[in-house]
């Protein structure tokens, strides 16, 4: 399926797997590369050497097209930033923050800007200040979220930029990218299905947590302080909300949280770790390869479009 973005990253599918801190690593993005996609490197707050060596390892398993998502809020994105350009990264998606400040080193080194918003003033502001596309991400998805659901702001993003839209957020099977393109996206970003592919790292408590999980597993965290952060219920979510109800301060709640995420993906503790997730977990029921992920939602959505 041809659109404006496949040909701006040079991919063969209009499929793009989110960059997820401790999920997105070098064997997922190379393994959604080979298979038709781009796969991305969550930069999250890795210092800028171990983004470097995760892009060689990558680059390692495939030729084909990868990306590098660069956390703007992370104390590293400065080096982060210089070492996409050093390694010859093609595409950088950002998150958390205004990439403007790079901008001009990214576009001068040949590299595709694609910042993730949560608004049309973002997505505008982003246009002006040189974005190559935007991916409009509703708050379905898992992780840090805005408060526009996906299918309200698409169409208004699509409607407010002439740059290519990109959908993401609840969006996890070919009934989802067909819906995406209704709205006026030419290509969306997939997370939550990624995280139980064969490729990812993940341990297999969280794999098994998102498989199981039913339509009202999903919980947000963190709204009373402007924070909100999508995950799966368990013992940590209820704690949080407890707490906040209490009127706890973002420091103690931030505190509360610091590597819980990093404790569910490569200890499995879903208990007390945070298991990230979107609304589309609910939707997922096997583990299955990249390939056999994208080439399923593909068929299914180009059925659906009629193509």
């Amino acid at each position: 399926m041809k659109t404006r973005v496949t040909e701006l990253l040079g991919v063969e599918q209009p499929i793009i797997q989110g960059g997820m801190a401790w999920v997105a690593e070098h064997h997922l993005a190379a393994a959604v590369s080979e298979a038709g996609g781009l796969g991305l490197i969550g930069g999250a707050n890795a210092p800028g050497e171990a983004v470097r060596a995760e892009i060689r390892k990558a680059k390692e398993l495939t030729n084909k097209p990868i990306g590098v998502n660069v956390m703007l809020l992370s104390p590293h994105a400065e080096d982060v930033a210089k070492v996409v350009v050093e390694e010859g990264i093609k595409v950088v998606t950002t998150g958390a923050g205004n990439p403007e400040k790079y901008m001009e080193m990214w576009k001068a080194a040949g590299i595709k800007v694609i910042p993730v918003v949560a608004s049309v003033a973002l997505a505008k502001r982003m246009e002006r200040y040189g974005a190559d596309a935007v991916v409009a991400e509703g708050c379905e998805s898992g992780g840090h979220i805005g408060e526009q659901t996906t299918i309200t702001l698409v169409p208004q993003v699509v409607d407010a930029v002439s740059i290519p839209v990109i959908a993401a957020g609840g969006i996890g099977d070919g009934r989802g990218i067909a819906a995406a393109f209704m709205l006026g996206a030419e290509a969306v970003q997939i997370g939550t299905r990624f995280v139980v592919a064969k490729e990812s790292i993940v341990h297999d408590n969280y794999k098994q947590r998102i498989i199981k999980a039913k339509d009202i597993d999903s919980a947000v965290t963190g709204r009373t302080h402007g924070h909100p952060v999508r995950c799966l219920r368990n013992q940590m979510t209820r704690e949080y909300v407890r707490l906040e109800q209490e009127g706890k301060s973002f420091e103690e709640l931030e505190y509360m949280t610091l590597g819980t995420l990093r404790k569910a993906v490569q200890e499995g503790d879903i208990t007390n770790g945070t298991v990230m997730a979107g609304q589309i977990a609910g939707m997922i029921y096997k583990e299955q390869s990249c390939k056999e992920m994208i080439d399923e939602m593909m068929e299914q959505a180009e059925r659906l479009l009629g193509r």
